[in-house]
């Protein structure tokens, strides 16, 4: 059924507009559950907030997930909610964090091909405001401000070029998402993250909608049900499933969105 009423479109990025990359070796979402159980104190979330900079960040994630008492707790609960049977979890893991946050960047910076044309096609005709909502690290760390201690009267850390290569962010082309978009809300730049409703909001807000206006795609439940209790539509994006959920943003906008495009069309400049 179609939303006449939409006047935005707001996606994930990761996971959603670009591929997300999966741990092997552990459970299925081991590492993911392990992340989020965590809350705003962990290391990620941290990150993603703009509070760490990228060499503390390596040690405190490797520390957060080599932490097995409570990700085997945190797991155990997960499948519970799933109503799966639990495999057998590791009794001791050690994660270096550099290693495992280089191999997920490298492996994260592909197109979904379903959801890069169907932004495309959105925007071909003009008539909504496509908008991104991600909870995401800084890629400009060169000069972060949490390199060094407030006050210590020393310049921030520079981060070496070979890092960024090992990370696969020394071609900045491949993060240029925003022309994308007509606003990209980025936690690390607004110091709040999803499922703050408060991250939502300020999306809304800036753009002159009010979230009963908008629909939101999203690969995680808890984001997912935060944007619902503000009034916003939702379609999830589980792994493997963005051709499904663009065919529902087709119904919900009434516009073809899994048809070939002209290949002349080009993506408009966005806002920022």
């Amino acid at each position: 059924m179609s939303s006449p009423h939409l006047k935005a479109i707001i996606f994930d990025i990761g996971g959603v507009v670009l591929h997300s990359p999966q741990e092997k070796g552990l459970p299925k979402d081991y590492l993911n559950v392990s992340i989020a159980s965590r809350g705003p104190v962990g290391a990620w979330q941290k990150f993603e907030r703009g509070e760490l900079s990228l060499f503390p960040f390596y040690e405190e994630f490797g520390h957060d997930l080599s932490d097995t008492e409570n990700g085997n707790k945190w797991y155990m609960e997960y499948c519970a909610r799933k109503k799966i049977e639990c495999p057998t979890l590791p009794v001791m893991i050690d994660i270096d964090g550099r290693e495992l946050f280089g191999r997920m960047m490298r492996q994260s910076t592909a197109y979904d091909d379903h959801i890069w044309r169907a932004i495309r096609r959105i925007r071909a005709t003009g008539k909504w405001l496509i908008i991104a909502l991600t909870n995401n690290y800084s890629k400009h760390i060169t000069d972060h401000p949490f390199s060094t201690p407030p006050n210590a009267g020393q310049p921030p850390i520079r981060v070496p070029d070979s890092e960024l290569r090992f990370l696969g962010w020394e071609d900045r082309a491949t993060f240029h998402l925003r022309a994308l978009f007509d606003d990209f809300c980025d936690s690390s730049e607004l110091g709040m993250r999803k499922p703050d409703p408060e991250f939502y909001l300020l999306a809304c807000n800036r753009n002159g909608i009010r979230p009963g206006e908008a629909v939101f795609l999203d690969d995680i439940g808890m984001n997912l049900k935060a944007a619902r209790g503000l009034g916003m539509e939702t379609i999830h994006v589980p792994i493997g499933g963005t051709l499904n959920a663009v065919k529902q943003l087709a119904g919900k906008l009434g516009i073809d969105l899994t048809g070939d495009l002209d290949h002349n069309n080009s993506i408009t400049s966005a806002k920022l």
